[in-house]
C-alpha cells in the first residue's frame, strides 16, 4: 500500500535513519579527518552513561506504547496520545534517546563530527518529524493533545 494514503504525519524520513545518517556520516568524517577533544577517561563514562540511558528510556517508552495500543511507527495511524511513562516527561521520548544515544557514541569514539552533526539530525527531525506529527496530532485528537501539549515539553 501507497504510504500517502495512510491517516499519519507523512514524515520526511524515518526517525532512526535521520539519527543513524548523521551519527554515520559523523563517523566516516572522524576517521577521514580525526579531532580528538576529549581525554579517555572524560569520553568514557558520560558516553556509557549516554547509551544506557538511551537504551532505558527507547525501551520504556516503546513498552509505553505498546501497552497503550498504539504504534511507535509514525508512517502508522496513532489510536491515541499517550501520557504515561517517559511521555509524562517530554512529548518525545524516542527522538530524545536516539539523540542521547548518538551523543554517547560520539563521546566513546572521541567523534568531534558526530557532535557537530547531531544538531543538525535535530534540526531535521525538529522540522521534518516533529512539527509534521504536531500539526497532525492536533487536527485528528484537538483539545486532548492540545493540553498535553501545554502540560508537557516537547524534549525535557
Amino acid at each position: 500500500m501507497d504510504i500517502q494514503m495512510h491517516d499519519n504525519p507523512h514524515v520526511i524520513a524515518p526517525p532512526p535513519l535521520i539519527f543513524l545518517s548523521a551519527l554515520g556520516l559523523g563517523l566516516i568524517l572522524s576517521l577521514a579527518f580525526p579531532v580528538s577533544f576529549l581525554p579517555p577517561l572524560l569520553r568514557l563514562v558520560p558516553g556509557i552513561l549516554c547509551i544506557a540511558l538511551a537504551a532505558a528510556v527507547l525501551l520504556a517508552a516503546f513498552r509505553t506504547m505498546q501497552r497503550s495500543n498504539t504504534p511507535v511507527d509514525p508512517y502508522e495511524t496513532p489510536r491515541t496520545i499517550v501520557t504515561t511513562g517517559p511521555y509524562h516527561f517530554t512529548r518525545n521520548p524516542i527522538y530524545l534517546s536516539m539523540a542521547i544515544f548518538a551523543l554517547g557514541v560520539g563521546l566513546l569514539a572521541d567523534a568531534l563530527w558526530v557532535l557537530i552533526l547531531l544538531p543538525v539530525a535535530l534540526l531535521v527531525i525538529h522540522f521534518g518529524v516533529i512539527a509534521r506529527e504536531e500539526r497532525y496530532l492536533e487536527s485528528k485528537f484537538g483539545a486532548v493533545y492540545l493540553q498535553y501539549k501545554s502540560a508537557v515539553r516537547r524534549w525535557i
